[in-house]
């Protein structure tokens, strides 16, 4: 791991810390336009999302989508989105980051009937691969790296 660890560093990407809460997620903090909040980091969701109640909480401008929302337990969810957001995840960060906005009481309700914290939002995949992510789930630790068109991971061994 030290050797992939100095690998990634050279390479440009950020080191983040990942918590493994009740529900074995795994949970991050990160800022939307400077504001602090709590995430899952979920693979398998296509957008990054934050709930409609969050919408003031992170300075969001949001529009009518008229796409829906489906997730585990929910489907045919309205949504809002929100365009030309800032996030910061640790040092990691990017501008002109756009948001899913809707109901996401049912992932709270789910966190809580574990005895979990309730969370802001999801990272999703757009997130994961604009950085490039790499995570170690052994060590709860995701890897991201600045989104530039021009880099080529390289990893020699």
């Amino acid at each position: 791991m030290k050797r992939l660890k100095k690998i990634l560093k050279k390479q440009k990407f950020k080191q983040i810390k990942l918590k493994k809460i009740a529900t074995n997620h795994l949970e991050l903090k990160a800022k939307i336009n400077g504001v602090k909040g709590r995430f899952i980091l979920d693979t398998g969701a296509s957008n990054s999302c934050v709930g409609l109640n969050a919408i003031a909480h992170f300075n969001l401008l949001a529009k009518e989508s008229e796409t829906k929302a489906a997730g585990a337990g929910a489907t045919d969810m309205e949504t809002q989105i929100s365009e030309n957001n800032s996030l910061q995840i640790d040092k990691w960060k990017i501008k002109d980051f756009n948001l899913v906005l809707f109901d996401l009481s049912h992932v709270n309700t789910a966190l809580e009937n574990h005895n979990a914290k309730k969370v802001d939002g999801i990272i999703g995949a757009d997130i994961l691969e604009r950085g490039k992510a790499i995570i170690d789930y052994n060590k709860n630790v995701l890897f991201l790296r600045k989104a530039k068109k021009d880099y080529k991971l390289k990893i020699n061994f």
